[in-house]
């Protein structure tokens, strides 16, 4: 599974932070990052949580390939 963000609709309301905060992150200009990109089963990100993030994002700016 890899997790992909629109920067176009992004406006980092940090939603996704507070839901999987090992993976969202903002940084110092408030920009979105995604500091795992790639999640497996070995990776022991917590999917359902990341899953959830995205569904929550209020711009749909968040989307999981694979």
């Amino acid at each position: 599974m890899q997790i992909e963000v629109d920067r176009d609709l992004c406006e980092a309301n940090a939603v996704c932070c507070g839901l999987a905060p090992a993976v969202f992150s903002l940084d110092d200009d408030e920009v979105l990052v995604i500091r795992q990109p790639e999640a497996t089963v070995d990776s022991q990100i917590d999917i359902d949580r990341v899953a959830k993030a995205v569904d929550r994002c209020p711009k749909n700016a968040l989307k999981i390939v694979g």
